[in-house]
Protein backbone atom coordinates (compact mmCIF):
# COMPACT_ATOMS: atom_id res chain seq x y z
CA UNK A 1 0.00 0.00 0.00
CA UNK A 2 1.37 3.23 -0.82
CA UNK A 3 2.51 5.88 1.75
CA UNK A 4 1.99 3.47 4.43
CA UNK A 5 4.92 1.48 6.30
CA UNK A 6 5.48 -1.20 8.96
CA UNK A 7 6.27 -0.04 12.14
CA UNK A 8 8.45 -1.91 14.63
CA UNK A 9 8.22 0.36 18.03
CA UNK A 10 8.05 -0.81 21.37
CA UNK A 11 4.57 0.98 21.95
CA UNK A 12 3.25 -0.28 19.02
CA UNK A 13 2.51 -3.88 17.52
CA UNK A 14 4.49 -5.09 14.54
CA UNK A 15 1.52 -6.12 13.01
CA UNK A 16 -0.22 -2.86 12.38
CA UNK A 17 0.95 -0.54 9.26
CA UNK A 18 1.29 3.64 9.79
CA UNK A 19 1.35 6.35 7.65
CA UNK A 20 5.20 6.97 6.37
CA UNK A 21 4.97 10.61 7.70
CA UNK A 22 3.23 9.72 11.29
CA UNK A 23 5.60 10.61 14.42
CA UNK A 24 8.63 8.56 14.31
CA UNK A 25 9.04 9.05 10.26
CA UNK A 26 12.37 8.28 9.13
CA UNK A 27 14.46 11.14 8.13
CA UNK A 28 14.49 9.59 4.31
CA UNK A 29 10.78 9.70 4.48
CA UNK A 30 10.39 13.31 5.80
CA UNK A 31 13.30 14.16 2.74
CA UNK A 32 11.01 12.43 0.12
CA UNK A 33 8.05 14.14 1.10
CA UNK A 34 9.35 17.54 1.11
CA UNK A 35 8.84 19.73 -1.66
CA UNK A 36 11.99 20.27 -3.78
CA UNK A 37 12.75 23.38 -3.05
CA UNK A 38 12.78 22.67 0.94
CA UNK A 39 14.69 19.51 0.74
CA UNK A 40 17.82 20.98 0.61
CA UNK A 41 17.19 23.01 3.83
CA UNK A 42 16.02 20.06 5.62
CA UNK A 43 19.73 18.15 4.72
CA UNK A 44 21.62 21.26 6.27
CA UNK A 45 19.10 21.22 9.25
CA UNK A 46 19.60 16.98 9.25
CA UNK A 47 23.18 17.65 9.48
CA UNK A 48 23.68 20.46 12.13
CA UNK A 49 21.04 18.41 14.32
CA UNK A 50 23.17 15.25 14.23
CA UNK A 51 26.42 17.32 14.91
CA UNK A 52 24.92 18.66 17.64
CA UNK A 53 23.42 15.46 18.99
CA UNK A 54 26.71 13.75 17.91
CA UNK A 55 28.98 16.56 20.35
CA UNK A 56 26.20 16.34 23.13
CA UNK A 57 25.08 13.03 23.12
CA UNK A 58 21.57 14.40 23.51
CA UNK A 59 19.00 13.30 20.85
CA UNK A 60 16.31 16.01 22.18
CA UNK A 61 17.38 18.72 19.40
CA UNK A 62 17.74 16.25 16.70
CA UNK A 63 14.56 14.99 17.47
CA UNK A 64 12.86 18.49 17.47
CA UNK A 65 13.86 18.96 14.35
CA UNK A 66 12.76 16.09 12.33
CA UNK A 67 9.29 16.40 14.24
CA UNK A 68 9.56 20.05 13.18
CA UNK A 69 9.89 19.11 8.77
CA UNK A 70 7.94 16.23 9.60
CA UNK A 71 5.33 18.43 10.68
CA UNK A 72 6.02 20.29 7.16
CA UNK A 73 6.60 17.23 5.29
CA UNK A 74 3.10 16.29 6.40
CA UNK A 75 1.91 19.60 4.97
CA UNK A 76 3.51 19.18 1.78
CA UNK A 77 2.71 15.26 1.00
CA UNK A 78 -0.43 16.91 -1.47
CA UNK A 79 1.39 20.00 -3.06
CA UNK A 80 -2.15 21.21 -3.75
CA UNK A 81 -3.79 21.23 -0.23
CA UNK A 82 -0.23 23.13 1.04
CA UNK A 83 -0.93 25.87 -1.72
CA UNK A 84 -4.29 26.52 0.08
CA UNK A 85 -3.11 26.21 3.63
CA UNK A 86 -0.31 29.05 2.92
CA UNK A 87 -2.63 31.07 0.89
CA UNK A 88 -4.88 30.95 3.84
CA UNK A 89 -2.48 31.43 6.64
CA UNK A 90 -1.00 34.38 4.12
CA UNK A 91 -4.60 36.08 4.23
CA UNK A 92 -4.90 35.15 8.02
CA UNK A 93 -1.78 37.22 8.37
CA UNK A 94 -1.57 39.41 5.97
CA UNK A 95 -5.26 40.64 6.23
CA UNK A 96 -5.30 40.52 2.50
CA UNK A 97 -6.20 37.53 0.07
CA UNK A 98 -3.18 35.99 -2.05
CA UNK A 99 -4.37 35.90 -5.89
CA UNK A 100 -4.46 32.44 -7.34
CA UNK A 101 -1.70 32.73 -9.63
CA UNK A 102 1.08 34.14 -6.80
CA UNK A 103 4.11 32.46 -7.16
CA UNK A 104 3.80 29.96 -3.59
CA UNK A 105 7.01 31.34 -2.79
CA UNK A 106 5.57 34.74 -2.50
CA UNK A 107 2.74 33.30 -0.70
CA UNK A 108 5.20 30.87 1.75
CA UNK A 109 7.48 34.50 2.10
CA UNK A 110 3.90 36.45 3.48
CA UNK A 111 2.40 33.18 5.77
CA UNK A 112 5.98 32.42 7.24
CA UNK A 113 6.36 29.02 6.09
Amino acid sequence: MPGVTATYSVDEPASRARHRLAHGASPEAIHSALLPEDQEAFDVAYAAALGGARESLDLTGLSRMLEHWRGLAALQHDPEVFRRVARRAAEKLTGHPSPEDEPLTVTRAKARM
